[in-house]
């Protein structure tokens, strides 16, 4: 049977690691440690991570698009060939 975390658990131990990871002593194995801690699977942990991760990046992406179009501003890097705008 799937063991049910809530919400503020998930968003606790996915902070921990992510400053776990952005600290060289603890970067390697900051997931294990932190499941171990908490007493959480290291694969949930993982998971869980790896969706926040993921979700941060699209946000970061739908921000910056939302910056072109609203400035008005071409993005500095060059496009693929063939393809125009947004």
């Amino acid at each position: 049977m799937a063991v049910k975390y809530i919400d503020e658990l998930k968003a606790s131990a996915v902070e921990l690691v992510i400053y776990a990871q952005y600290d060289p002593e603890t970067a390697t194995g900051a997931i294990t440690l932190v499941a171990n801690e908490l007493g959480l699977s290291k694969e949930a942990l993982r998971i869980w991570v790896s969706r926040t991760r993921n979700l941060v990046s699209q946000i970061q992406r739908s921000q910056l698009n939302f910056k072109v179009r609203t400035v008005g501003l071409e993005p500095s890097w060059p496009k693929p060939e063939g393809r125009t705008g947004f």
